[in-house]
Parts: C-alpha cells; structure tokens; sequence
C-alpha cells in the first residue's frame, strides 16, 4: 500500500481520500437463500485526491457536493476510540474462537447456508462448521467478526487498499461504504483511528457511531439517489 493512501475525516464535511485510493461500486445480491455476495456496479470516476459525502444530501453521489454546508450537518465523532481487541468479545466453540465488536451494516454476510456466524461458531465441530463460520466471519465487511487461528491470531481475507460504494437493493437502500487493505483512518482532530484490514463508513449521516456505519441507513430507507418519479397522465398500454 502507498503510504500517501489515507482518509481524513473534515469537520462537519466529507471524508477526504488521498494517495490515488480506487473506487468502486459494488451491489450486494443473494446466492441461494443465504448467501451474500457482492457484483459490480456502476464504473466510478477515479482521481489521486477525492471527497466522499458523509451527510446523505449530496446530489453527486458518492461525491461531496458541499451540501452539508446548507443543511446544519453534525458529524461529530462518537464511536469508541478503544483498539478492536479492548472492545471486542470473545465467542468461543469447541474449534474455534470468533471476536464480536457489535458494529454492524447489516449487509448480512455473516449468514450461510448452515447458519449464522454465531451459531457455526458454537458448533465448529460439526462438519463444515468452521470454515463456514471463519466465511462468515471474514466476509462481513465491518470487520465486526474476527476468527482467531489456534495461536490467537486474527484470520483475515487479503484485501487490496480499495473503497467500495455499497448498494444493498435486497433492502432498496444504499449501504455505506466498504473500505478495505488496511487505508489509515484520521479523526478531524488529526488523530488515527486503528488501522483495519476492513471497516464500513456511515455516508447516510444518520449513524450513532459516527464515523462508522451503524446500519440505520435501513430503517432510514436512505437511497442515494432517487428513483424517477412516475409521470402523470401515462398509463401501461394493455396488451
């Protein structure tokens, strides 16, 4: 990874990506009855330097627009600053050890066609169990679940630094945004926040642990933009 690669979060405003960071959409869809995973959305535009919108009114999503200028957005920081070990707890199965930090997208990656990350944990030693558990674990985008190997070490997928625009259109809502590989993350204060291989950012505005989602874009029914409006007056030819 470069190290010019970061994001800082501004006052009130946008997050700042530096260091040439490549963007993309990515749109959750359902395998099966269970299985998530993410498709290729829209291209992006690409630049060394961009600007993210944090508080869900810009008109040129992803991209800030400045709207958080007219609309009184607070963004002040209220997730814990407390490295992922201090606020994580254990689930321990009889073959594995799985950390749970709470944060949650609700993107749903921690299901499986055997069960949820939780329940394949406590029961690691059936079958299969553990290695679908450490998918669940690994996949859910928030970095919420980790695995650990039998030495207590953190399992994790190999991400490139990269960020993705979710779209959850399971849910009809834009998600928020995926970033991956490990990119630095500084308050607006200037300080960094622990760097993770994998962590979701709140860009609905609305989330309580800011500046990472919280998953009330769902309940928000936050779409980032509109869908046409049905015009008046049309009616659908009967065949």
């Amino acid at each position: 990874m470069s190290e010019k690669m970061k994001i800082t979060i501004l006052e009130n405003g946008p997050y700042l990506v530096e260091g040439n960071v490549p963007l993309a959409e990515k749109i959750n869809v359902l395998e099966g009855r269970r299985l998530h995973r993410f498709i290729d959305g829209r291209p992006l535009p690409q630049a060394e330097t961009y600007r993210l919108c944090r508080c869900g009114q810009t008109k040129t999503p992803p991209f800030c627009d400045d709207a958080h200028l007219h609309i009184d957005f607070d963004g002040a920081e209220t997730a814990s600053t407390k490295p992922y070990r201090e606020r994580a707890k254990a689930v321990e199965g009889p073959e594995l050890t799985m950390l749970d930090d709470g944060r949650c997208a609700l993107a749903k990656f921690c299901h499986r066609q055997k069960g949820n990350a939780w329940t394949l944990t406590l029961t690691s030693n059936y079958e299969g169990h553990r290695e679908e558990a450490i998918h669940a674990a690994c996949d859910c985008p928030t970095g919420r679940l980790t695995p650990l190997d039998e030495n207590g070490n953190e399992i994790e997928n190999s991400y490139e630094p990269s960020i993705d625009i979710m779209q959850e259109p399971l849910v009809r809502v834009s998600g928020g945004i995926f970033v991956k590989g490990g990119i630095p993350l500084y308050s607006e204060s200037g300080k960094v926040y622990e760097t993770r291989n994998r962590y979701v950012l709140c860009r609905c505005g609305k989330s309580y642990n800011k500046p990472f989602c919280d998953g009330i874009h769902v309940s928000a029914g936050f779409l980032d933009e509109k869908p046409p409006k049905k015009r008046k007056g049309l009616r659908r030819r009967k065949k």
